[in-house]
Formats: structure tokens, sequence, C-alpha cells
């Protein structure tokens, strides 16, 4: 089969599509003639030599596939040769063909098609995690998404105006996106570029602050995060890329009760991820099945062209998610 493959770690052109061998399921796993995959940020990490599937998964590159079932390993009761899935992946989504635990995958819905599905697993289950499951936003009144126009903040979006409308959802973006995120449901855009966001959310909520926020920058928020969160008001930590140390004013965060979660998807136990992806499924998909969430989709690109849907999303003007197509003969 056909796949991406890295010469070594380092730029996007380290990356070339390369002959590998077609992977045969195990027990408990399915195998996906994979129709379309998609560019996460943790695959550029990846790609630099920063994070390494967890053992046992593919080396290469992709977290999410959509497609139809090939064939089935030993103790696989749920899906039949022919059937259109969509899964989460320890790795090898930028492939043909890929591997995929049974109870990590789900039916794709009649109305949503291949390429809308290769969106769901990576940011809208992160998303659903993170600010439902761990950050227990749903009967709060407020929260704050960092990074407007990216696809977990996107996802985040489409899940809190589903799933509770009545929480306030502010959201920080640069200047060329804050009109789409607020086409997206977002009831306050603060321009981060131009707008100290901390002060902005002490202004709109009058001094209160906000219950939940996720973030995925890290160090070089922290500060400002914290002055942003209400009394017993929880941070939700998904990414560094503004850096891993920072100073932390210990004494005042017990006295506003506040919470620090730091959270990963990929390197969770198995069973764990499977009880997720299934909760997931339960309250999600049907919003997907129903129509009532759409995934926001930037640009798609052949598998060939990996390199340079890899520098799309590096430059950071994309808005949702960059998507691979896989081009079977």
């Amino acid at each position: 089969m056909k796949a991406i493959t890295l010469r070594d770690f380092g730029a996007p052109e380290m990356m070339q599509l390369s002959e590998v061998e077609k992977p045969s399921p195990e027990d408990g796993q399915i195998l996906i003639k994979v129709m379309n995959s998609s560019v996460n940020r943790p695959d550029i990490i990846q790609r630099e030599g920063n994070y390494p599937p967890p053992p046992g998964d593919s080396e290469i590159l992709g977290l999410e596939v959509a497609g139809v079932v090939e064939s089935s390993g030993n103790n696989t009761t749920r899906f039949k040769p022919g059937e259109r899935v969509v899964a989460l992946v320890g790795g090898g989504g930028y492939a043909e063909f890929a591997l995929a635990r049974e109870d990590h995958s789900m039916s794709i819905p009649d109305s949503v098609s291949f390429e809308q599905a290769a969106c769901i697993c990576e940011t809208y289950i992160t998303a659903y995690l993170n600010l439902f499951m761990l950050g227990e936003v749903q009967g709060k009144k407020s929260v704050l998404i960092h990074g407007g126009g990216g696809g977990v903040a996107t996802a985040a979006i489409q899940l809190c105006k589903a799933l509770t409308p009545e929480t306030e959802v502010f959201v920080t973006a640069s200047s060329a996106k804050l009109d789409r995120v607020a086409q997206q449901g977002a009831d306050h855009v603060i321009d981060y570029r131009e707008q100290e966001f901390a002060g902005e959310i002490k202004r709109l909520t009058g001094s209160r602050g906000v219950d939940v926020i996720l973030d995925h920058i890290g160090a070089k928020y922290l500060e400002p995060n914290m002055k942003s969160l209400a009394l017993a008001g929880t941070l939700m930590l998904i990414g560094v890329m503004g850096g891993i140390k920072a100073e932390l004013n210990l004494a005042t965060m017990m006295v506003k009760r506040q919470r620090i979660i730091g959270s990963v998807l990929r390197s969770r136990p198995v069973p764990e991820k499977a009880s997720i992806i299934a909760r997931f499924e339960e309250t999600v998909m049907p919003l997907f099945a129903a129509g009532k969430i759409e995934p926001e989709i930037s640009a798609t690109f052949p598998l060939k062209d990996a390199t340079e849907a890899h520098k799309l999303m590096e430059q950071g003007g994309h808005f949702g998610k960059i998507i691979l197509e896989m081009e079977h003969a």
C-alpha cells in the first residue's frame, strides 16, 4: 500500500510517499480501507521527532481515519466488511489502509461524508473529553476557548452551542478569523493580537471571570489564564505550543479554589480510550447524524501532497480541518 513515511525527523520535506507492507488485523482490530484522514497538530510534533506513537502503534503519522472495513481480526463482533467507519488510531492514518481497534471505531452516519467523518475523532473527542467529561462545563456559566479557527477550537464551540446552549462562549482568535469564529456561534471573540485577553475577560464578565478555559498554548498563557478564571474555575491544559515552564501563584490558586488539569488523549490506556469513545458515540454522534453539527473543512490534499498540507497548518492561516484524501486504484 501507499503511505507517507519519514526520511528523517524535521521539516515537512522529510515526508515522502512510499510503498509499505499492508498491515493485517490482530485480536480486537479491524483493517480499514482509508478514504480520508486528517492533519492534526500532534502530527507535526511527531514529524519533528518530539511525539512518538504509543508502544505497538504504527510509526506512520495520522491519528484518525474514515473509510470502509476491509477485514477483521479475531474477537471482533461489531463491524462487517464494507461498513463505513471512523476510528481514532494511535498512528497509521497517512496510508491507504490502517489498523484500528474495533472499540476505538464508530459507524459513520449515512448523512456524513468520509471527508467530514475524518474530522471527527481527534478534535471533537478531544473537545468533548476536556470540556464535558473533565472540565464539566455543563451547567457552568461561561467557557473561554483559545485558538479560534483551529480544529479543536471549532469543535469545542460547536459542542458548547449544541450541548450547553446556556453557556456563554468566549474565544480568542487572530484578526483575520474573528468574523468566522463569530459565525460558529461564539458569543464573544477576542483578537489576541490587538487585545490583552485577560483584561477583556474581566471587562466582559464584570470581573467574575470564566468557569472553564480550554488552552493549548501553555506557559505563555498561564498567568493571564489564571487571572481569567472565576472562583472555583478550571483550566484544561491540552497543549504547550507557548512553552512548558511558567511561574504560578499558588496562594491565589488556593484562595480562589481553582483547578489545573493536564490532559492528552493519545497516550491514555486502551480501555480508557474505548470508554471515552463509547460515551462520545452515544452523546455526540447523533448530532452529526441530525446535521446539528457539521465539521469545518479548510482544505483537502491528496495523500501525495501531505507535505503541502503540513506547510498550510504551520502557516496557521487555515480555518477548521485539513484533510488528506486517498487515491485508491
